[in-house]
């Protein structure tokens, strides 16, 4: 019985002691002129879409929950957010050249279409980031149009 309090209150303290190790939770300023959204003249409805499934880990707008002050829950987010900004940023859309912004408009529709984003994850903890069908079908067909508009734009030599 004694090791198994020996093993609690290591436990316990192994916890507490975690608490200390916090990585960078990071939300630098978002200029609106940069934004994916802006920048490609997004209509509302894809806007909306884009602020319920995508924000919080595809851009400087991520909206950090209580729970993500708790280690190690917390080590988990960031390292997801932060890897979900390094794949694709919306807060940095106009930095992308043309020949990426394209693949990476292409991939926003495959990875939507295929049910891989919102990651699952996201999704069951936040259920309102889920997209419907219809809402796949208009985010691919602005991701397509943007994509003809921004291809169309370059062979015009602009």
């Amino acid at each position: 019985m004694a090791w198994m309090k020996r093993v609690g209150l290591i436990s316990a303290l192994v916890l507490v002691g975690i608490q200390l190790v916090r990585p960078a939770k990071t939300n630098p300023t978002v200029h609106e002129d940069q934004t994916l959204q802006r920048t490609l003249d997004a209509p509302p409805e894809v806007i909306a879409i884009m602020d319920r499934s995508c924000n919080d880990c595809h851009s400087f707008k991520t909206a950090w929950p209580w729970y993500s002050e708790i280690a190690p829950i917390s080590w988990y987010l960031i390292h997801d957010v932060n890897e979900g900004r390094r794949e694709l940023n919306f807060s940095e859309w106009r930095d992308y050249n043309p020949k990426r912004a394209s693949r990476k408009l292409e991939e926003i529709c495959s990875e939507v279409q295929k049910g891989d984003m919102p990651l699952k994850s996201y999704a069951l903890i936040h259920p309102e980031a889920k997209v419907s069908e219809f809402e796949k079908k208009l985010l691919c067909n602005w991701t397509k149009e943007a994509r003809a508009r921004l291809i169309a734009a370059l062979n015009a030599g602009g």
